[in-house]
This record gives C-alpha cells, structure tokens and sequence, in this order.
C-alpha cells in the first residue's frame, strides 16, 4: 500500500520509522519531510496547510492512506478534505479537532460533562479580563483560545505577569486571533503526566505513559520549549492512577464527544496533573505529542498500520495494540539560542551505528549535506530494561551526534528517577 504522511518534524520521523517496520506498506511519502526523513521517506514539497496540494497529490499518485500528523491541517480539516476524495485516513475530521483547535471548547467540553480539570473563566475583551485580575488568585494561567505552536500558554506567578500575558495576547495580538478569546485558569500543583491514545470513536487503548521536560535549562528552569526530552513509561503514572483515568476522564472524554456530534477518531492526547485531589485534565491535543512520540511508539510491539486502519474502520475492539514491557528515553538536542534566537545551517553529522535511533525534525539537504534547520534538530532515544539503562544509552548516542551550537538538556529522566528511588 502507497502511504503518506503529512508533517515534517520528529514526530512525524518517529511515526514514518515505526510505519516503514509494517509488510503492508510499499510505498511511504512525507509532506513535506525534511533532510533527515529522507532517509526513510520520499519527501514532497507540499507544506503541511496546503491541504488542496495534498489532495491532488494523493489523488495523482494512487494513495492509498494518509496520516495526518500535526495540529494544523487537522484543525484546518485536512481530513475532511481528503476523506472527500476518497483517501482513507489516520486523524480527527475538523469538528472533532475542535479539542485542541479552541481551549474555550473543551474547557466547556469537561465543565458540561463532569471531566475534572482547573476552575477557569473565559473572556473576549482585554478590559473584562484584566478586571477579573484584580481579585484572581495568583499565580494563575493564561491561554489563549486558538493553535500558538504550543506557546500560547502563560504561567503567571505575580498578578503583573497575568496582565502582561493577558495585554500581549489580547492587544498587542501576539498569537495573531488565535489570542480573540482567552482562558484564565487555576494554577494546579503535582506531577504531569503525557497519555497519547488510539481511540475510533467507541473504544480507547491508552499508550504507554510518559514525561516531557518542557524547560530548556537543566534542573528544570530557562523558558519553556516545545519540549527537551522524554521518558516512558512515567513512574507517577500507577496502575490505580491509570484505572481512575480511565473511568473519569479518557471514556467520558470519548462520550462527550460523541454526544456533542463530534466523534473523535485518531489519537487523542491527554496532558494531565496529578494534584493532591486527584487526577485533572491540563490540556487535550488532537494529535501524537512532540516529542512524547519518540519514546511511546518505540516501545509499541504491534503494527502501527494495523492499529491505524483498525481506528479508521472502527474495529479497534478486534486489533491487538501491544506494548514491550521496557523503557525508553529521547534527548532532544537543540540548536544553541533555542527558544529564542539561534543559527542555523550547520552540518549535522550522525554516526551510522546511531542512525536507527535518530529522529530528525529541523534538518535540510544541501549538495548531499545534511544541515541544521531548526530550533529543535533531532531527537535522540534509546529502549532498555530499566529507565537508568534508557537514560545512559540515549546519552551515549547524544555523543556520537555532532553539529556545531549543539545543545541539550543534561538531566533529561532525573526526575522521574528520583520518583522510582522513592517508590
């Protein structure tokens, strides 16, 4: 089967390297990739939005599946699109990407339905909103309602901060009208925990847990990233959490949904905290994490092709979606500067007894070169028996990865080893 995937950065290398292992598969495209998915990919110049493009690419070229990978198109309706045209596909339609598309819609969403998440309010004026400041208890969060890159989301620590965040969203229009209406929500406390899930709409398989590092700086400080490292499984993520999950948020959020009209099909992703009286809902995505991606699907045991069509026909009940009882770790190494300014172009050389192991998302080919393009540049990760082992098998591949401004968080797994040392 003539496969493509739409997206271009490392979750889409790590979906690409898992669907390259399935015998279904004959054929496999990226839209648009990059340098480094084209070792396992034919990459094709469409930009993940130019869903028109990628229509009339599939329909000339005999697709016969896609996979919608990134928050953009999804919420754009590429599926949709291309369902229209008769290409079957892994993702939400647009009125079920709605759950990631509006942080007013689903936080209504989980009011309406009893799903527990943080005490918010929603305004549509700058001045209602900093008026509702003078009184908020602090520190408190500000979000803005639409897609910002995942950067749409301010800790406020002093009541200043959140009239900042709220005048830099609303005024001075920092994410564009993705900032027309915000959510000011309660600040909550505990560990986070990543659940990426296959859902179609009737049954849901959880994926194995994980742990994102969002910050750039080691120990957990500097600005906040589109994330620096992962581990899996999480050890705040217990057997009784995961059951409790399950009964209050995962099914009922699958419930809501399809009582709302908006059957969600895809993975459905569920940032949460583990605070003091119990589990809460911080975020949904409509879409594998990044870069959660790259430590889940390579400990998945079963075909991922399998598991997708299974959640595109609806017959995910029948399909076995099995996991390898390991752990796994993903260093993310940056360009130096990163969140912020950083220089790019430089050669990226990757040892070939590591290539396997790396997921490239900011990297083009320039004469036979491969070259950093990006914050981000790749990702890392490494499977062992125990999370120790994970943690100093990703380090020693970091090594044998070289560009020039490399940089990477040192700690990545720390924290969740400190966490198995208590238990």
């Amino acid at each position: 089967m003539k496969v493509m995937v739409i997206g271009g950065g490392g979750r889409e290398h790590a979906i690409i390297k898992k669907l390259k292992e399935s015998p279904l598969i004959t054929e496999l495209y990226a839209l648009p990739g990059n340098g480094g998915i084209a070792e396992d990919a034919v990459c094709v110049n469409i930009g993940a939005k130019d869903i028109e493009k990628q229509v009339e690419f599939a329909t000339k070229n005999g697709i016969d599946y896609a996979v919608v990978a990134p928050d953009d198109p999804l919420v754009l309706g590429a599926v949709d699109a291309l369902i229209a045209a008769g290409i079957p596909c892994f993702g939400p339609d647009k009125k079920a990407a709605i759950i990631e598309g509006s942080k007013v819609f689903s936080k209504n969403l989980m009011k309406k339905y009893g799903i527990p998440t943080a005490e918010y309010e929603v305004f549509d004026n700058a001045e209602a909103a900093l008026s509702y400041l003078e009184t908020a208890p602090i520190p408190t969060v500000v979000k803005a309602d639409g897609l910002a890159l995942g950067k749409g989301v301010i800790i406020a620590n002093t009541r200043d901060e959140a009239r900042d965040a709220v005048r830099s969203i609303m005024e001075e229009k920092k994410f564009g009208e993705s900032g027309a209406k915000i959510v000011i929500e309660e600040f909550l406390t505990g560990p986070e925990v990543s659940v990426l899930s296959f859902t179609d709409g009737k049954t849901l398989v959880p994926m194995v847990s994980s742990m994102d590092h969002k910050r750039a700086l080691d120990g957990d400080n500097g600005l906040n990233t589109g994330g620096m490292g992962t581990i899996a499984p999480n050890p705040y993520y217990t057997d009784e959490i995961a059951k409790e999950c399950m009964e209050k948020i995962f099914i009922p959020t699958v419930n809501a949904m399809n009582a709302e009209g908006r059957t969600f099909k895809g993975c459905l992703y569920f940032g949460l905290m583990l605070t003091e009286k119990g589990p809460k809902v911080i975020e949904y995505n409509c879409r594998f994490g990044d870069p959660e991606t790259q430590v889940v699907l390579p400990l998945l045991d079963s075909d991922l092709f399998t598991v997708m069509q299974a959640v595109t026909n609806g017959t995910l009940d029948k399909t076995e979606v099995k996991f390898k009882n390991e752990n796994a770790a993903c260093v993310v190494m940056a360009s130096k500067g990163y969140p912020q300014k950083y220089e790019s172009g430089f050669e990226l050389k990757i040892d070939p007894s590591v290539k396997d192991s790396v997921y490239v998302a900011g990297a083009k080919k320039d004469n036979g070169k491969l070259l950093t393009a990006g914050g981000r540049v790749l990702g890392v990760t490494a499977t062992a028996d125990t999370l120790e082992n994970a943690i100093n098998s990703a380090y020693e591949k970091v090594g044998k990865v070289e560009f020039e401004n490399a940089f990477y968080r040192k700690d990545i797994g720390a924290r969740a080893l400190k966490a198995k040392e208590k238990k």
